[in-house]
């Protein structure tokens, strides 16, 4: 087997097993998935799986810096919009968000997700899950003092809490309902000019 040829399948069999981990995990749960049914439905070894990841750890924290990738892309791009207001890139995030929401198979944040099941602080599933929301949050800030909001950092950290509540309600209750309060509440949020300083805690 020529070098390039071996690297070539080495890719297509994390990639393989990537997906396949994603997939599962994000519709099923972590904890209740093993290794032996990841390897299986992505048509690999165990060897395969180690040679690409330590073990399922290492995967899972792949699972999730994929979805952090993908979501930091689209969020960047949509806070980078030429001829978009402060105000429109901030509802345009709010939209990025309830279209998730929308989308078949919807099953939360798989974040929030993540962090039920690992809930050590110090474990690295945990800390990805917070790296992840921190920088969702300074992005988040940044755009809402760029729109003149009174007190971004207590802003910000509104908007994050709605969008956590509306992921969590999204795949319990009807997505459209659930997608409308949280536009509504982002509003709210954007309207608001409040010049007393944010309650402490």
């Amino acid at each position: 087997m020529s070098r390039s040829t071996e690297s070539g399948s080495t890719s297509e069999a994390r990639t393989r097993l990537l997906d396949t981990a994603t997939a599962i995990f994000y519709t099923q749960g972590i904890h209740s998935v093993g290794i032996d049914r990841i390897t299986s439905e992505a048509r690999v070894t165990r060897a395969t799986l180690y040679r690409h990841f330590s073990g399922k750890e290492d995967l899972i924290v792949a699972y999730l810096d994929r979805a952090d990738r993908a979501i930091r892309g689209q969020v960047d791009a949509l806070a980078r919009a030429a001829g978009r207001s402060a105000e429109d890139r901030v509802r345009d995030v709010a939209r990025s968000v309830v279209d998730g929401i929308r989308s078949p198979g919807f099953r939360g944040c798989a974040f929030l997700n993540a962090a039920a099941e690992y809930p050590d602080p110090g474990h690295p599933v945990h800390r990805a899950v917070l790296a992840h929301r921190q920088w969702f949050l300074e992005t988040v800030t940044e755009l809402l003092a760029q729109t003149g909001t009174e007190h971004a950092d207590a802003a910000g950290r509104r908007f994050v809490m709605l969008r956590d509540g509306a992921m969590a309600s999204g795949c319990l209750f009807d997505p459209e309902l659930v997608a409308g309060t949280f536009l509504d509440a982002v509003e709210d949020v954007l309207r608001a000019r409040d010049t007393r300083p944010p309650l402490a805690g």
